[in-house]
This record gives C-alpha cells, sequence and structure tokens, in this order.
C-alpha cells in the first residue's frame, strides 16, 4: 500500500505543514492521494508557498535603494516618514529607522497605509526589535499653525534625524528633503520602495493613532479613535456642533472659519 494511503488526513496536515517548498518530493507523493480533502489541503499549501516567494522577492525589492547604499559604503542608513499632514486635528507624526543589513524578519514590512491594524501593531513591535536604532518626532497643531504643514513637517523629519542615538551617513526620505548635511535622497512613493521608509511610516502610524484613540477620550464628541483627526463627515458634523478643540489646526479650513470653542458635552 502506498504511504498516502496510509496516513489519515490529519496526519497528512501535520506532513504538508512542515513543508517550505513546492517541488519537495513528498508534496508530489502525498499529491498522488485522491481524496478531495487532501488535494485542497495541497492547493493552500500551494498557494501559500507562493504567496511566500512574492512576498519574499517584494521584501527584496524594497531593499534595492539600501542595498545599493551599503555597497557603497553607507553603514547606517536612515529612513524617514511622516504620518498626519492631512487631518485637520491632532499633531504631524515622524519616525527615522536605522535598519541592520539582515532584515529577514521584516518581511512583509511595506507602506503603513496598505497594512491592517493588526499587522501594523506586530510590525511595529517588530520594527522596534529589529532595529539598529529609532526615534520619533511629534509636532503639534500650535506648532503647525505657526509654521505651516509642509515646514512643520519638513521640522519633525529634522528632528527624527537628530535624536538617533547612531548617527545615520545617508538618509531616505518619502517625497521631501530636509535641511541636513547627512546625504539625501527623496522618493516618490518611498514608503512603498524602501524598507527603511516603510518601517518608519509604520511606527510613526501605530504612535499618532495612539495618540489620537486618548484624544478621543478627552473629546469624545469628534470620534478621533475612527478617523484620527482626516476631515470626514463625522468629524465635520462635529466641529460644527461643538466647536473647535485644543488639537485643532486653526490654519486648516475648515477649522479657520469655526468661531465657536470646544465646551464638553459632559458625556
Amino acid at each position: 500500500m502506498d504511504l498516502e494511503n496510509k496516513l489519515t488526513v490529519a496526519q497528512i496536515k501535520e506532513i504538508i505543514d512542515l513543508i517550505s517548498e513546492e517541488n519537495d518530493p513528498m508534496l508530489h507523493k502525498l499529491a498522488k492521494d485522491e481524496r478531495k480533502s487532501v488535494q485542497r489541503l495541497i492547493q493552500n499549501k500551494v498557494k501559500l508557498i507562493d504567496k511566500a516567494k512574492r512576498a519574499e522577492i517584494e521584501h527584496l525589492e524594497r531593499l534595492t535603494f539600501e542595498t545599493t547604499l551599503w555597497k557603497n559604503g553607507y553603514e547606517f542608513i536612515a529612513g524617514i516618514d511622516e504620518v498626519g499632514r492631512g487631518p485637520l486635528a491632532g499633531p504631524v507624526v515622524t519616525a527615522a529607522v536605522i535598519l541592520p543589513r539582515d532584515c529577514s524578519r521584516l518581511v512583509g514590512v511595506n507602506d503603513s497605509k496598505q497594512l491592517s491594524l493588526e499587522k501594523r501593531k506586530v510590525f511595529d513591535q517588530l520594527i522596534k526589535e529589529v532595529a539598529l536604532e529609532y526615534s520619533i518626532t511629534v509636532i503639534d497643531s500650535n506648532e503647525i499653525d505657526r509654521l505651516n504643514i509642509y515646514e512643520a513637517t519638513r521640522l519633525s523629519m529634522l528632528k527624527s534625524v537628530e535624536q538617533l542615538k547612531l548617527e545615520p551617513n545617508y538618509l531616505l526620505l518619502d517625497a521631501m528633503r530636509i535641511d541636513s548635511a547627512i546625504p539625501q535622497e527623496s522618493l516618490v512613493k518611498g514608503d512603498q520602495r524602501s524598507l527603511s521608509i516603510a518601517a518608519a511610516s509604520i511606527i510613526a502610524k501605530v504612535y499618532r493613532d495612539e495618540m489620537m484613540i486618548a484624544y478621543s477620550e478627552m473629546f469624545p464628541e469628534f470620534g478621533f479613535e475612527k478617523h484620527m483627526g482626516y476631515g470626514t463627515k463625522q468629524h465635520l458634523n462635529a466641529l460644527a456642533t461643538y466647536g473647535y478643540t485644543p488639537i485643532h489646526r486653526q490654519s486648516f479650513s475648515p477649522v479657520a472659519n469655526t468661531r465657536q470653542a470646544y465646551e464638553s458635552s459632559g458625556k
């Protein structure tokens, strides 16, 4: 009797779970089993292997800039990204991250906007464990109003670089440039093209979201935990009803047209 016919479906599943290559001889042997449940297990495994291979290829592609710079002698490369340029309320948050050459644990790290909340949280912790160094900078709404959002973002990015205890010798930024003597490159859609920038986007996003959730407890009428300060219908209705809060950006329309200051409804 052939091996595949001696095994239960549960036993075959245990074997398949251990297989990591599509051309594994055992997988081909088990494929002779005509039971539909076994065929489904094999098909699902092949899909998982293909997905893992694509993720590995994309991971290496997102390391193209870093790999080239490492080969050219730039040992400590900082990726910098921001979160929160568009909202009507809350700070702009920037992170800078220096990754090691071995980033194998970070397969799947991508632009924070393309990841689920659960994945962002997992990667946030993993990036902090793997990174040689990272920093986070917060620029509040008052400073945004004083400088304008573009300059506030540039300042935030510069501060993030300056706060790194390990001094970088090259900077990769997402579609921005800062006033730094350190060599730098501005990458359009950098959070999708550079692993370092993607890592920074995740750290900044998780940090800012946690701040906005805390603000939602202070100003419960606005639902900051849902829209993170962006100008959703819920946010605009709350702004019109309750007025602007201390974390609103006075230089942003329609906040600038709101004359009423926030007073707690006592909820």
